[in-house]
C-alpha cells in the first residue's frame, strides 16, 4: 500500500509564501497524475492543482497564478509552491495520485495532511 506524507505547512502572513512537499513510499509520480487537495473547516475537500504524468498542470481558479505544482520523479516527491497567500487559503492540504481516466478521483488512502494557516 502506497503511503503519502505531506509536509511544509505552517503559519504565514497574507502575501507570504509556503512550499509544501509530498513524499511517497513508492515510485508513483512518473506513472500517475498527481494532485494537491485542501479541506477547510466546514468545507468539502477540493482539488487545487494537478499535474499529469506528462507534466501538464491545471489549477483551480482560486489559486491560479499564485500556486505552482511540480514533481521530482527521481526523489518520489511532489511540491506545491504557494505565493501571495490569502486567509482563504487556510486549510489542511493533502496530496494523492489520481485514478487513470478521472480528473480528481484519488487512487490511494489519504495521508495526515499538512496544516496551512494564513493570517490577515
Amino acid at each position: 500500500q502506497v503511503q503519502l506524507v505531506e509536509s511544509g505547512g505552517g503559519l504565514a502572513q497574507a502575501g507570504g509564501s509556503l512550499r509544501l512537499s509530498c513524499a511517497a513510499s513508492g515510485s508513483i509520480f512518473n506513472i500517475n497524475s498527481m494532485g494537491w487537495y485542501r479541506q477547510a473547516p466546514g468545507n468539502q475537500r477540493e482539488l487545487v492543482a494537478r499535474i499529469s504524468s506528462g507534466g501538464s498542470t491545471n489549477y483551480a481558479d482560486s489559486v491560479k497564478g499564485r500556486f505552482t505544482i511540480s514533481r521530482d520523479n527521481a526523489k518520489n516527491t511532489m511540491y506545491l509552491q504557494m505565493n501571495s497567500l490569502k486567509p482563504e487559503d487556510t486549510a489542511v492540504y493533502y496530496c494523492n495520485a489520481i485514478r487513470p481516466g478521472s480528473w480528481e478521483t484519488v487512487r490511494y488512502g489519504w495521508g495526515q495532511g499538512t496544516q496551512v494557516t494564513v493570517s490577515s
